[in-house]
């Protein structure tokens, strides 16, 4: 299976975001990431489902929504009309087991994160549940952060326990993914490489390409 790719629209221009999301279409990606962030559980504030709203009217490709938001189990039903895969934190205050049925109940894909602090041994559990695991290579909240390879090791060890249980899950990642970075991430067991500000330039063609090739 080739990697897919999954642009994260946080680093794009919003006046052009269209625009922007067109040239992204032509040049072969898999789906949008899509941050939610709601200034608690990050300290940052982004966009909600106004914006989503616009974006699903003008394109057809799968939307990975990714709420960094406190107690996300409040919002399933909102985004999930939206999403083609909905990701919640292992950490965001929410029954993690429950809401992720309950993103499966409404319809799409269900995705579990975990942010750089947490050990993937803490969701083994879990998987069973889900449809793609995120494995954050960054503090999430900020773009344009550098990775940290101690994500090489999480995701290694995700990708054995998947195919302990025999399970049929994406694994992606996000965060400081480049040239340099992605192919470690890829080798070490990444399905989907979120990315944003090495995508989001005057090279986006020849850099989607690149991780396609991987």
């Amino acid at each position: 299976m080739s990697v897919k790719i999954s642009p994260s629209i946080l680093s794009s221009d919003f006046l052009n975001l269209i625009p922007d999301i067109k040239r992204l279409e032509d040049a072969g990606i898999d789906m949008l990431h899509l941050d939610v962030m709601d200034g608690i559980f990050v300290p940052n504030i982004s966009f909600g489902v106004p914006v989503i709203d616009s974006i699903k009217k003008h394109t057809s490709l799968p939307l990975d929504i990714h709420l960094m938001i406190d107690r996300p189990h409040r919002y399933i039903e909102a985004f999930a009309k939206y999403a083609d895969y909905l990701g919640i934190h292992f950490e965001a205050g929410s029954d993690v087991a429950e809401t992720l049925k309950k993103i499966r109940e409404c319809g799409p894909k269900a995705c579990l994160t975990i942010k750089p602090c947490t050990k993937p041994q803490e969701i083994f559990p879990l998987l069973p549940l889900c449809d793609m695991v995120l494995v954050m290579s960054v503090e999430p909240g900020f773009g344009g952060q550098s990775f940290m390879p101690s994500a090489l090791d999480k995701l290694t060890a995700l990708k054995n326990e998947i195919e302990r249980q025999g399970l049929n899950i994406l694994l992606e990642v996000d965060g400081g993914i480049n040239k340099e970075t992605a192919a470690d991430a890829v080798n070490a067991g990444a399905d989907v490489l979120v990315a944003g500000s090495f995508l989001f330039s005057d090279k986006m063609n020849e850099n989607i390409a690149f991780l396609k090739s991987l």
